[in-house]
């Protein structure tokens, strides 16, 4: 049976004057709407008490398992108002699948695709003033970014897959992710830390893959850089993927290449959907490992024309420098390439209602 949300409105919302202050500048992750959507698990009753509250704290027993084990999960997508009012996801369904991937290999329940995507609809539904309006929100890239998430509940100290998980959906509204806007990123090779590893969590959305980043993060903010990106674990020749986005690069022979799934990459949803309409402008998709001294030699010799990377908050970036402890590697003079950027308008473009939706990506919720 599926979970209903049912609304328990927030008895002190913020003021529209409050609402609209923020709107016009939110920043990335720093505002919260007026509910979230909730859910418990247990080993004896399975789902249950799902409801859209009143947005406020948890209270944690300080044994809560999650605090100790960090068996937890999360996903991250977007809801786009459109120029006729209407409001739409991009791709819920691969969110909800990759959350299934996830909870399986953090040993937490399962929540089903339509409970998942009934919990988002509530509180889009719930806080619906809080979706920047088509004109602003397409002019500045404004959208409302929702973060789904599951943790261990339960108080009990010892490693075993807890027996009470709460669900929770929160919403924030958004405005690009770099608050600099579309500029070439610099990004730092790192071969000493590692993100993830085989028979590892990296294919999986989980905190601790974040966690694992950080440090690597300062070591690249050290070395004047905006992200790192990561080699793999064994053998730190071959590129995995940067913090929180996957990589691609473009070369002089129409091929657009990323590196392959290898269980320690995230699946990304914009990695999947560049992917299909990179074909629509004449490229070829190569999905394959690529050594660390492939790419820098590529973009030394002019054969790798192009870098950037993609996630689901920053949509696309591009690379426009990559450091190691070799030295700099300048791509496409430093600047935004051709192909970067109109891949990034033609996903933009289907996001925010522009351009015809030929791929049935897009699921209107209101």
């Amino acid at each position: 049976m599926s979970l209903p949300f049912e609304l328990r409105a927030n008895p002190s919302p913020r003021s529209r004057a409050e609402r609209e202050a923020i709107l016009s500048d939110p920043g990335f992750g720093l505002h919260f709407t007026d509910h979230m959507a909730v859910a418990v698990w247990t080993e004896a009753d399975g789902w249950h008490d799902s409801a859209i509250i009143p947005y406020g704290p948890f209270s944690l027993d300080p044994a809560t398992a999650v605090l100790h084990y960090a068996q937890e999960i999360f996903e991250g997508l977007k809801a786009y108002k459109h120029p006729d009012g209407s409001v739409w996801l991009f791709r819920p369904d691969q969110n909800a699948a990759r959350m299934m991937r996830s909870s399986k290999r953090l040993a937490l329940p399962v929540l089903e695709p339509q409970d998942f995507l009934t919990s988002i609809e509530g509180l889009v539904a719930a806080d619906l003033g809080w979706v920047p309006s088509a004109s602003s929100g397409a002019e500045r890239e404004q959208s409302l970014y929702l973060r789904p998430f599951m943790f261990a509940s339960e108080a009990f100290l010892g490693v075993r897959a807890a027996k009470r998980v709460t669900y929770c959906c929160i919403a924030s509204p958004a405005g690009p992710y770099f608050a600099s806007g579309l500029r070439p990123v610099k990004i730092w090779i790192s071969t000493t830390y590692t993100r993830a590893a085989a028979g590892g969590t990296g294919a999986a959305k989980c905190g601790g893959n974040y966690a694992a980043s950080l440090i690597a993060q300062q070591e690249a903010a050290d070395q004047g850089c905006d992200q790192v990106m990561f080699a793999d674990a064994a053998e730190h020749s071959w590129i995995e993927e940067l913090g929180g986005m996957n990589v691609y690069l473009v070369t002089t022979d129409q091929e657009l290449i990323t590196p392959e799934l290898s269980g320690s990459i995230l699946e990304g949803v914009t990695r999947d959907s560049i992917l299909t309409l990179s074909k629509e402008f004449g490229l070829t998709p190569v999905e394959r490992r690529i050594g660390v001294k492939e790419l820098l030699d590529g973009i030394g010799s002019g054969l790798i024309s192009e870098v950037f990377a993609c996630g689901t908050a920053a949509v696309i970036t591009p690379i426009g420098e990559l450091r190691n402890d070799t030295g700099s590697y300048v791509v496409n003079s430093g600047e935004t390439g051709e192909t970067t950027a109109a891949l990034r308008k033609s996903l933009l473009d289907i996001q925010y209602g522009r351009t015809e939706d030929t791929h049935g990506w897009l699921r209107r919720i209101l």
